[in-house]
């Protein structure tokens, strides 16, 4: 029995795996999380875990534990193995795919991770983690400005607005400024959606492979995998993608 705990900027996950199969998967917001089962003792933050009612004493007891993601440096909890997030997302897209030979593209809430992967073994990565532009964050602000949701903003990638904007926040003005010229929703939600796939194309021509996974909330943009494919690249959506770093943790 394995626990898996990916502590995303925006998302914490967690993943059960018993005799190599998922039992359960669960999700809560990384915010909500901390206020409601987080707790300093000295300089040192822990969670109560069994306090999510997410898993039982017994499972506690018995289980390993293995945590990544932006909270991982900060968890202190005894028994729990840390590791990083490229050993993990590459572990959970191994898992999910059974794919040996692949790029995986991770687009997470606040960074993007681009990492090469042959015979089932990382050989290189790169990450854009100084600034949210290519990432869900700068999705949820620029779906926010068109006052639209995030499954609306997916739907959307046929003719696309250009916005040449490589700043979040200077993205965002430029967005106000092709509203206020009077384009279509759709076509300023394909806009959008077009901007994510022209920072990440570069991050992924440095390692080309046949099949390009992608996990991470972003998966869930239909719009973003059309555009992608579009571009000339074949692309894999595990069945997890959100989850994807917290079975990587459950399965190393």
């Amino acid at each position: 029995m394995k626990i898996g705990i990916d502590l995303g900027s925006r998302k914490v996950k967690f993943a059960l795996v018993t005799e190599g199969k998922v039992a359960r998967l669960d999700t809560f917001d990384t915010l909500s999380f901390y206020k409601r089962f987080g707790r300093m003792k000295g300089d040192e933050l822990t969670f109560d875990l069994e306090g999510t009612g997410l898993f039982s004493s017994r499972e506690l007891a018995e289980a390993t534990v293995t945590a990544t993601g932006y909270g991982r440096n900060t968890l202190h909890l005894k028994g729990v193995r840390v590791v990083s997030e490229i050993r993990a997302h590459v572990a959970g897209a191994l898992f999910q795919t059974g794919l040996r030979d692949f790029t995986l593209l991770d687009m997470g809430g606040q960074d993007t991770k681009v990492a090469l992967v042959r015979n089932g073994a990382l050989q290189d990565f790169v990450m854009n983690d100084k600034c949210a532009a290519s990432s869900g964050r700068y999705l949820e602000n620029m779906a926010a400005i068109l006052e639209v949701d995030l499954q609306e903003l997916s739907l959307h990638w046929e003719e696309p607005v250009r916005l040449d904007a490589t700043c979040g926040i200077f993205g965002e003005s430029e967005l106000i400024g092709q509203i206020l010229r009077g384009h279509p929703i759709a076509r300023l939600c394909a806009g959008v959606n077009q901007t994510l796939v022209k920072r990440v194309v570069p991050m992924l021509r440095r390692f080309p492979s046949e099949i390009v996974v992608l996990t991470g909330g972003v998966a869930l943009d239909g719009a973003l995998v059309r555009l992608l494919e579009n571009e000339g690249f074949t692309i894999s959506v595990p069945p997890s993608p959100q989850h994807n770093g917290a079975l990587g943790c459950a399965v190393i």
